[in-house]
């Protein structure tokens, strides 16, 4: 069961790029020459781009494992929804995500890439959460203290879902949006992205605000 409140984390685009550049690093580091990049989507589509770029390599191709809705909100099962498209037999595989949390997205990607035949897999993210059960070969940060992260590639999607969470029956002002997003995940956003939140709820129906209301001028 989700909790009703639990503390997130905005990360932005230089921090992003500066995790992805330090995870491709600990690749070099090591030694490790993969035949193939495969970037895990959603969420691994921009941190691969970034370490194939600092790995001077052009081989990146995808998968899209779900497991995770908008706002941390977690399906029962991890699959994979859309498969590799290039054979892997033999070769050596870098698998590349955002995060690890349960685990469970990395480890279906590893045994899936098996299932097809290669020949050694290793995993990399950008921030590996201690909780996870699942440890990969690669990450630029560890996380000891467990929040949800929100990745800029997905903030917009993760930003509206937590912001319906704390909406309630009566229409409600941006600026009380804003304060239950402080108050409850800990979220202090830019008045821009708060007022983009909201024209998303109202466009989708979620809530009815007067334009008078929507920046509490």
């Amino acid at each position: 069961m989700i909790p009703e409140s639990f503390p997130c984390q905005l990360i932005s685009w230089d921090e992003s790029y500066d995790l992805g550049r330090r995870l491709a690093y600990e690749v070099k580091r090591s030694g490790f020459r993969p035949d193939l990049i495969v970037a895990i989507g959603r969420g691994g589509y921009v941190p691969a781009r970034v370490v194939s770029d600092f790995l001077l390599f052009s081989l990146l191709a995808s998968i899209k494992i779900e497991h995770w809705d908008t706002a941390a909100c977690e399906r029962p099962q991890a699959s994979v929804r859309f498969p590799l498209a290039v054979d892997v037999q033999s070769q050596k595989v870098l698998i590349i995500d955002d995060v690890t949390d349960t685990g469970k997205t990395l480890r279906t990607a590893v045994d899936y890439m098996k299932e097809l035949g290669a020949a050694e897999v290793r995993t990399g993210v950008l921030q590996h959460k201690t909780v996870s059960p699942f440890v990969p070969d690669y990450y630029a940060e560890k996380v000891a203290e467990w929040r949800w992260i929100i990745y800029p590639w997905a903030a917009h999607e993760d930003l509206v879902g937590l912001a319906e969470r704390v909406l309630s029956e009566d229409a409600q002002s941006a600026r009380e949006i804003g304060e239950r997003l402080k108050g409850r995940y800990g979220l202090i956003l830019e008045e821009s992205t708060l007022l983009e939140v909201v024209e998303e709820l109202v466009a989708m129906g979620k809530v009815e605000i007067r334009a008078s209301t929507r920046c509490d001028r």
